[in-house]
């Protein structure tokens, strides 16, 4: 782990470099001292922007082994990034991001959780040029109290957020009331299934989130029981891994869904986790993610910062396990959603949220297999039902799209095989009849009887009909057998797409392309990476369209689209270039987590 100190100083001082080179220097400027964002230009007070930006200044200007300690130049720098800082500070001690959430008491959080970190580092260093940048940090972080102290969220994951920043602050003043409002967010429990799912089910950006803030929030608060949930969150981790090092973002319900990430910001929990309770699982997970680190982290997550606060992060703890390269995994095979969500009509909502989602795919199983380089996820209550990796050959998504909706169905259920998988979906649309005359209010009588004044959940539901999605997906000697079948209501426009990544040639006497995707009409469809393919048997062109209605293809892929009418039954067989593993060397494991 020194050899991971000496590489965080390394990459901590290229991007004070690069931070300082995006520093608007014109003293005419409304954002004069921020950091202009590299893709809009504008200088942002947000947790990504120029705050982050002032930690990996600190972390530098304090620690001796940086070439930048103690520079006069930088130090500078710092000051005028803090002065952008309470410039850019509303009168109630909020800052607004720009793009959205403006006078955001949780992106203020946010920044509090990074700089009042960054701001231990600046009290304990008497250098007379750091000592204006540490007031004005003082003055920053005192002036957003009143804001947490009444502040909101949006998201479940804002609250963790929320709770860490104020019991950093009661860390800081001593006030009890920060720490009895963050007892009081503290109070609504834990979004977290028995298997480690967090609510947002975001393996690339909101685990990490709500993990390292619950162990601030533990430690600045004295309750190591919200320890219990990132214990779980980071051991289902291990099995959300792709080969490449990549994170499982297939089934996301947050803007990382479909995109590339690594584990890098799962390396300070990890590791925080490691030393805390000498876990060899989380060493491990600390040491793959430490491999992929090239930046120290954003503001809240720095783990340089961390580092020099924490000196026994950089003494080596315990040998890490070997992570698993072979298993196969169902996470949320047991929980009981079901009941969960027979229970929301009593929380009161309506299913009504505002600015957020009430995520009801909370705890929807998913199924993870990794045989050495191929790697397959499985999913429900996502747009997506299964992915598939080998080697370099990917193939990101394979989803059903229909006009009954209309758009991409969710597969509802999950039955596991003892060699593959069930996946049934039932969706449902009716019509609506008249309001009776005694429901109608006082407007329908009057001579405009505006729609949105009827009281619509009243009308009495007629010719519901119902949309039954079958899907079976079985392992066979050479890779895997797809069934996918729907017997009513018929007649009706089908799309199966298979999505491939942009790095790899799609081919075929029956793949034909048209625009920006490629129809698959007959035949075999092979799709090519580096040494590694996935073929597939057979297409089909039932019908002439080519995007049905809400089922947009994600840019920067490649789609493969079979058109269907109901009723089908069709069988796609799909063969890997090789076996990755040895059937004689192959682990035969199953972990139900």
């Amino acid at each position: 782990m020194k050899r991971m100190y000496s590489k965080l100083v390394k990459i901590n001082d290229e991007w004070v470099q690069e931070g300082a080179e995006r520093q608007i220097m014109d003293s005419t400027s409304r954002y004069y001292g921020g950091v202009a964002d590299s893709e809009n230009g504008i200088a942002w007070p947000s947790h990504g922007g120029t705050p982050m930006i002032m930690a990996l200044w600190i972390a530098a200007l304090v620690n001796m082994d940086s070439k930048y300690y103690h520079n006069d130049e930088l130090a500078t720098r710092l000051v005028l990034g803090s002065e952008f800082m309470l410039r850019s500070q509303h009168a109630d001690g909020t800052i607004s991001p720009g793009w959205t959430n403006m006078h955001s008491p949780p992106d203020t959080a946010f920044v509090v959780v990074g700089l009042a970190q960054a701001y231990e580092l600046l009290r304990k260093d008497d250098w007379e040029p750091l000592q204006k940048a540490a007031s004005n940090t003082l003055l920053f972080l005192e002036r957003t109290i009143p804001a947490l102290l009444t502040g909101g969220c949006h998201t479940p994951n804002h609250r963790w957020v929320l709770s860490a920043a104020l019991g950093f602050l009661y860390k800081l003043s001593g006030n009890e009331e920060l720490k009895a409002r963050a007892l009081e967010w503290l109070a609504e429990g834990m979004d977290c299934t028995e298997d480690g799912e967090w609510t947002e089910r975001s393996n690339g950006i909101y685990n990490s989130v709500s993990d390292v803030m619950l162990f601030h929030a533990a430690e600045l608060l004295d309750k190591k029981e919200l320890l219990e949930p990132v214990r779980r969150n980071l051991k289902m981790m291990a099995y959300m891994i792709h080969p490449n090092g990549e994170v499982v973002t297939d089934y996301s319900g947050r803007q990382d869904f479909g995109n590339s990430f690594t584990m890098d910001s799962y390396f300070l929990v990890s590791r925080l986790m490691a030393v805390h309770d000498q876990d060899p699982h989380f060493e491990a997970i600390a040491e793959l993610a430490g491999q992929t680190l090239k930046h120290p982290g954003w503001l809240p997550n720095n783990a340089m910062i961390s580092y020099l606060l924490r000196p026994e992060l950089r003494e080596p703890s315990i040998p890490p396990a070997e992570l698993l390269t072979n298993y196969r995994v169902v996470v949320n095979r047991d929980f009981e959603r079901e009941r969960y969500l027979s229970e929301m009509e009593g929380a009161g909502h309506h299913g009504i949220i505002y600015h957020s989602r009430l995520h009801p795919d909370f705890g929807a199983p998913v199924a993870r297999e990794r045989d050495g380089q191929t790697s397959l996820t499985v999913m429900t209550e996502s747009s997506s039902m299964f992915a598939l990796r080998h080697g370099q050959a990917r193939l990101l998504a394979v989803q059903i799209g229909t006009s009954f909706e209309p758009g991409f169905v969710k597969m509802n259920d999950l039955e596991v095989l003892e060699h593959g998988y069930r996946l049934t979906a039932v969706e449902s649309k009716g019509y609506y009849g008249p309001i009776k005359k005694k429901d109608l209010p006082q407007s329908a009588s009057s001579p405009v009887s505006p729609w949105y004044l009827l009281p619509h959940h009243l009308r009495e539901t007629t010719h519901l009909q119902q949309h039954h999605v079958e899907a079976k997906l079985m392992k066979s000697e050479l890779g895997w057998q797809l069934t996918i079948s729907c017997e009513e209501p018929e007649s009706l426009m089908t799309q199966v797409v298979f999505v491939f990544g942009e790095e790899g040639e799609l081919t075929g006497d029956g793949v034909v392309p048209a625009d920006d995707v490629c129809f698959w009409k007959q035949g075999t469809a092979h799709f090519a990476a580096g040494d590694d393919w996935i073929e597939m048997d057979c297409g089909a062109h039932e019908h002439l369209v080519k995007t049905l209605r809400n089922t947009g293809v994600p840019s920067g892929c490649k789609a493969l689209i079979v058109n269907l009418m109901t009723p089908y039954h069709k069988t796609f067989d799909i063969r890997l270039s090789s076996k990755r593993v040895k059937e004689d060397e192959a682990v035969d494991r199953e972990l139900l987590i």
